[in-house]
């Protein structure tokens, strides 16, 4: 027996678990906690996350093209990309930094994207393919969208650091705006994604 055979609604603001049939009868179901609005399944989550995902598709690709900062000594400086500062680390022997910046700058968002999208396929497609492992992913997606922001936190706080002396500044590009952009859609596309439909073609099946 499943919660939606059983008509059980759980609240997504309070996660009170709510019977549909105990409910007030007219309109649309609300909690009686919190008083938000209950759904079987999230509405319309296909076609949002979906949106959100060509939006950060997107933006991913000014991140990586545009500078993210430019480091401005004695009045001179260049602008560095993600990929020009991976390297420049690379260069100055710090590649534990180096490294990490790799991770969350590239490897974490390809991977979000990649994943959200299979997600997505996989249940547009009915597919009836080892559900528990895809919820798995989801939910591992869903973690490690939190890690992209390392960088940005990075930029920041040199911002912050080298602001206090004279010697040097540290001005943020447009590739930080869309990276960090692209961060915050990723992790709302994965909130609006509902891992519930995974299990809906198993039900169909039976």
């Amino acid at each position: 027996m499943t919660a939606a055979r059983a008509s059980l609604l759980n609240c997504h603001s309070c996660h009170l678990l709510s019977h549909a049939r105990r409910l007030p009868a007219g309109g649309h179901a609300v909690c009686p906690r919190c008083g938000a609005s209950l759904h079987l399944r999230k509405p319309n989550s296909i076609s949002r996350t979906w949106a959100l995902i060509w939006a950060a598709i997107i933006l991913y690709i000014p991140a990586n093209v545009f500078p993210v900062m430019t480091v401005i000594s004695f009045g001179k400086g260049s602008p560095d990309t993600i990929m020009s500062g991976v390297m420049a680390l690379l260069e100055h022997g710090m590649w534990p930094l180096a490294l990490l910046v790799f991770f969350a700058s590239i490897t974490v968002p390809m991977t979000k994207l990649t994943g959200m999208i299979y997600l997505l396929l996989s249940v547009q497609r009915k597919s009836h393919w080892r559900p528990k492992d895809r919820t798995v992913l989801y939910r591992v997606t869903e973690v490690i969208g939190r890690w992209s922001m390392i960088d940005i936190f990075m930029i920041s706080i040199l911002v912050a650091l080298v602001k206090l002396q004279a010697i040097a500044t540290i001005e943020p590009g447009p590739g930080a705006i869309s990276f960090a952009a692209v961060v915050v859609i990723t992790m709302i596309a994965a909130n609006s994604f509902d891992p519930r439909l995974i299990w809906d073609a198993m039900e169909e099946k039976r």
